[in-house]
C-alpha cells in the first residue's frame, strides 16, 4: 500500500478553505476512483492527469487509485486540482520522491501535454493561505508555527498571486518543474515581481454639462459614503453621472483593492491593468433580481 497526502485549496464564494489531496494506491484491478463531492470538472481530471502523466515520461500505475478531497462535505469545483492529484500518484508510486510536501500547497490545471494552464480564484487562496499564517508572518523570521506554505501554482497565475504581500509563490511552466522542484534537482525561482502601480482613470464629472443637482448629489454621497438612488426616464444621464462616482471617492485601501480583485478573480475575468480600480457595472434597466444576482 502506498499513499500520499498534498494541500490545495478549494473556493466557497471569497473564502478559500484548505482541501487535503490523499491519494492512495493499492493492489487489484485497474481503476480510478474520485471521492470527495467533486463535481463535473474535476471527475474529468482523472482523463487529463493520466494523459499528463504519460506525456511526461513516467508510468501510469496500472492499480486500484483512490484519491480523496478532504473535507468530504465541501464541493470540489474547476481544475485546479489536476496538479496535487498528478504529484500525489507520482509520489504514492514511488516515482519521485518529494520529503518538503508538506511545506507547500499545489493548485493548477494539466493540459494533456503536462503544461500547466492558469485557474481562476489565485488572490483568494493565497489571502487565506497568508491568513492562516497570521498576523505577525515574518517571511525572514518564520516559524515552524506560523511559516506560511509556499504555494506551487501556473506561470500564468503568479502576477495575480504576487499582489498578495508576503507569499512565497513558486510558478511553473509544466508538471515536470514542479516534479524536479520537490525531488530537489532543480529548485523553481520564487516570483517576486511587484506589481506596477497604475494611475486610477476614471470619467470625470467635469465634462457633465449641467445637472447642477444631480452632481451636488454626487459630491455629497461620495464625501459621506452614503448609497444613492437614482431615478428618471432613460436618457436622463442616470448611468453618465453613476459611471462618475468612482471619480469622486478616495483612493482604494490595499484591504479594498485586494478584495475588489478578489471577486474578478473568482469570475476569471482579473487584469493587472485593474488593479486599485474602482469597479463600474451598468446592468441593463430591464434585467431581473434574479439577473442581478445571479441563479442557482
Amino acid at each position: 500500500m502506498s499513499l500520499a497526502v498534498l494541500r490545495s485549496r478549494a473556493l466557497a464564494g471569497l473564502a478559500a478553505p484548505e482541501v487535503t489531496v490523499e491519494v492512495h494506491l493499492a493492489a487489484g484491478l485497474p481503476s480510478f476512483t474520485l471521492v470527495g463531492l467533486p463535481d463535473t470538472e474535476v471527475k474529468e481530471a482523472r482523463d487529463r492527469v493520466r494523459a499528463a502523466i504519460q506525456n511526461c515520461g513516467f508510468e501510469f500505475p496500472q492499480r486500484r487509485i483512490t484519491v480523496n478531497l478532504a473535507p468530504a462535505d465541501l464541493p470540489k469545483e474547476s481544475g485546479r486540482f489536476d496538479l496535487p492529484i498528478a504529484l500525489g500518484i507520482l509520489v504514492a508510486s514511488g516515482q519521485i520522491k518529494a520529503p518538503e510536501l508538506d511545506a507547500h500547497e499545489f493548485a493548477g490545471e494539466l493540459a494533456l501535454s503536462g503544461e500547466l494552464r492558469a485557474v481562476r480564484g489565485t488572490l483568494a487562496m493565497c489571502a487565506a493561505i497568508r491568513h492562516e499564517a497570521g498576523p505577525r508572518y515574518d517571511t525572514e523570521h518564520a516559524t515552524e508555527h506560523n511559516a506560511a506554505r509556499a504555494f506551487v501554482l501556473p506561470l500564468a497565475s503568479a502576477p495575480e498571486a504576487a499582489l498578495i504581500a508576503g507569499m512565497s509563490i513558486l510558478p511553473a511552466q509544466n508538471l515536470l518543474q514542479v516534479c524536479a522542484h520537490l525531488a530537489g534537482r532543480e529548485m523553481l525561482t520564487p516570483f517576486a515581481v511587484a506589481p506596477a502601480p497604475t494611475l486610477a482613470r476614471y470619467p470625470d464629472l467635469a465634462e457633465v454639462k449641467g445637472q447642477a443637482q444631480a452632481k451636488r448629489a454626487l459630491e455629497v454621497a461620495a464625501a459621506g459614503g452614503h448609497s444613492l438612488l437614482m431615478s428618471g426616464p432613460p436618457g436622463a444621464g442616470k448611468s453618465m453621472l453613476a459611471q462618475r462616482l468612482p471619480g469622486l471617492l478616495p483612493p482604494m485601501t490595499p484591504a479594498e483593492a485586494l478584495e475588489s480583485a478578489a471577486v474578478h478573480s473568482l469570475a476569471g475575468s482579473f487584469k493587472l491593468a485593474q488593479w486599485n480600480q474602482r469597479p463600474f457595472r451598468a446592468p441593463h434597466h430591464s434585467a431581473s433580481s434574479a439577473a442581478l444576482v445571479g441563479g442557482g
